[in-house]
């Protein structure tokens, strides 16, 4: 899901039992990843999945997410068992994408497997790399109030806008 040009890369730890039924980037009904997109970049949560992925494109979004392959029961986080991580190929995306400048961390699982086993690499490559770690917009986050959370995916409209291209 990565456009040329893209700015910013959003990444997931694992996508959801929901998600990976649909192939469709957070396909629950109450995740707020497509609400935060309408609210920041102007995407109506309510267009085809295709046409939302092309406008995030647009936008110079990029989603993947941390891990490739994950063992884990059901679709919480907390349930992936951390020997059976297989990191994605994050630090080959930034080399062969030089105008993505920040990385956008969906919750602290992400963030966690993204320091385990990308972080240091992707530093290297690129040592002036952003890197943002938000609140998830899983439906199961509900320890964190939606008015921090939307303040938190604020930042999102940093990186993202019409593309310059």
């Amino acid at each position: 899901m990565v456009a040329p040009r893209a700015r910013v890369l959003v990444l997931g730890s694992m996508p959801g039992v929901a998600s990976l039924q649909a192939q469709r980037y957070y396909a629950h009904p109450r995740n707020l990843f497509w609400p935060m997109v309408e609210r920041f970049l102007g995407i109506a949560a309510t267009l085809p999945y295709e046409a939302r992925i092309a406008a995030l494109q647009r936008c110079g979004v990029a989603l993947w997410d941390v891990l490739a392959h994950c063992e884990r029961r059901g679709s919480l986080d907390g349930a992936i068992l951390r020997a059976s991580e297989v990191a994605n190929a994050i630090p080959s995306l930034l080399e062969a994408q030089p105008s993505l400048s920040a990385v956008v961390l969906n919750g602290q699982r992400a963030a966690t497997s993204f320091r385990r086993h990308l972080q240091a690499q992707c530093l290297r490559l690129r040592p002036m790399l952003h890197i943002h770690v938000l609140p998830s917009t899983s439906p199961a986050n509900q320890s964190i109030p939606l008015q921090a959370r939307q303040q938190a995916w604020s930042v999102l409209a940093d990186y993202a806008g019409p593309s310059t291209a």
